[in-house]
């Protein structure tokens, strides 16, 4: 067959690969027979910012003269060269920030241990929704459950954990597991997981030590800039013990034989990663599939319940001391109102002593560095969800469950836990009640307690005053 003729023929980036697989069992070799000049402009000038191992295209050279080795671009070959099946894959590579529309097509005949395929690839720029959405039946009923149980609750982590369920049992997996990774702290944590009932393997939480964001972080270049990571046998794991032996070893030694690994990548940001580990092989195919469109979803859910926490975090939280802010303690002291409990409330009122002084002697700076001391005693004290900045210098504990005799204890542990910060004075005052909807009653008390100590300081410490007291 004239290869070349037909390339030429395809409007599109195409090129003739040939998958070798010698008798004698050793490695499969995967050659770029010839392309057609659209193709092998992808080599000879690629597009910005990509860089290929070599920019001269040699006919039946091994593709990784051009490329890292990618595992999913092999599988495909062989699907389509050697079992003469008719593949079509709509993906994002790690390595590219494009999407390639790509299909293979057996070609024939074979000669002896030659078999060939055609590679045909589009790119798109931007996701084409119409590609994305040619899957077949089942794979678009999975994916459409998915996108309905995402959108018929206000329960994320509940519905994640569901879906986390129903992956795992796509996949006929001992484990499926989705793992966030937080960039600026470099931690990692568990969002869902789910488990087989008769596997071995434990819990990914019981890995999460302070290192464990430096083996996330070396997923990417174990990937290699594919979409995906599928190992479905003891060759493909070979790579992986190539490519990362750590993470190799201690995939291994968990138990995982086989592993099908995607990137959550929303807007050029990783969010994480998805995986299922000791799957069937059988459905690889189908795995493979559905995660390529699954994981596209998933992270933009992801993406959105993350900036929804960032955002509750700037509404809630005082930005200076870290602990929560005036607003957070308004709809606090609703909640405890409305929803008479039963439970007892304390509350506690912490102000500064000398705050204007320094402000004026030492400048802001200064200021700002005494509120933060001030929110670090009280941290050491009491929890940090309990902990209210009121405004400016003043503070505002709230506790339910507490005895009259714990609330008393836990002032005068305040007390002494401030003398250990420079400059450090509280004036505090409390109150107890024996039911939260008393908690205006309690806070009112509190801060006219909280007053009368302050005027008992300047009054020893006359030098303290400031011209209007908090």
């Amino acid at each position: 067959m004239d290869f070349q003729n037909v390339v030429d023929s395809i409007s599109k980036a195409a090129c003739v690969v040939s998958v070798e697989t010698p008798a004698d069992g050793s490695p499969m070799k995967f050659r770029i027979v010839t392309g057609n000049r659209a193709y092998l402009d992808t080599i000879e000038r690629p597009m910005q910012n990509v860089e290929m191992l070599t920019r001269k295209f040699v006919p039946n050279s091994e593709y990784t003269n051009y490329l890292n080795r990618d595992l999913n671009f092999e599988d495909s070959c062989y699907r389509a060269a050697v079992e003469k099946k008719l593949l079509h894959a709509y993906a994002h590579p790690a390595r590219y920030d494009v999407w390639f529309n790509m299909s293979f097509l057996p070609l024939g005949p074979d000669e002896g241990d030659l078999h060939y395929c055609m590679y045909i690839m589009e790119i798109n720029f931007k996701p084409d929704a119409k590609r994305m959405s040619t899957i077949s039946a089942d794979i678009a009923s999975a994916v459409l459950e998915t996108c309905i149980k995402l959108r018929s609750t206000d329960d994320f982590r509940t519905i994640m954990n569901e879906i986390c369920e129903d992956i795992r049992d796509l996949c006929d997996s001992e484990n499926c597991c989705i793992l966030l990774m937080d960039k600026a702290k470099r931690s990692c944590s568990v969002l869902c997981e789910a488990f087989s009932k008769d596997t071995k393997l434990v819990s990914m939480e019981n890995y999460l030590t302070d290192d464990f964001y430096d083996i996330a972080e070396s997923w990417e270049n174990t990937i290699a800039g594919s979409n995906c990571l599928v190992v479905k046998n003891d060759s493909e794991m070979a790579v992986v013990r190539e490519r990362n032996p750590v993470w190799h070893e201690s995939i291994t030694s968990a138990g995982g034989k086989t592993i099908v690994l995607f990137p959550l990548e929303f807007k050029n940001e990783l969010l994480g990663y998805i995986w299922a580990i000791n799957f069937s092989a059988e459905v690889a195919d189908t795995i493979k599939e559905t995660l390529e469109l699954t994981t596209f979803i998933l992270a933009s859910e992801i993406y959105s319940f993350k900036m929804m926490d960032r955002l509750h975090v700037l509404s809630s939280k005082d930005m200076l001391t870290g602990v929560m802010n005036r607003n957070e303690m308004n709809n606090y002291v609703d909640d405890l109102v409305e929803g008479r409990s039963g439970k007892s409330v304390g509350v506690v009122f912490a102000d500064l002593n000398g705050l204007k002084v320094v402000n004026d002697s030492e400048g802001h700076i200064a200021g700002d560095e005494l509120l933060k001391k001030a929110a670090y005693a009280l941290q050491e004290v009491f929890n940090s969800r309990d902990i209210f900045r009121a405004g400016g210098d003043e503070f505002v504990v709230m506790l339910t469950g507490v005895t009259e005799e714990e609330l008393c204890r836990k002032t005068e542990e305040l007390r002494e836990v401030s003398k250990k910060y420079s400059d450090l004075v509280f004036a505090i005052g409390y109150a107890y009640e024996d039911s939260t909807a008393e908690v205006h009653k309690a806070l009112r008390l509190a801060d006219e307690r909280m007053y009368l100590d302050k005027k008992h300081y300047y009054e020893m410490h006359p030098e303290k005053k400031r011209t209007t007291v908090n």
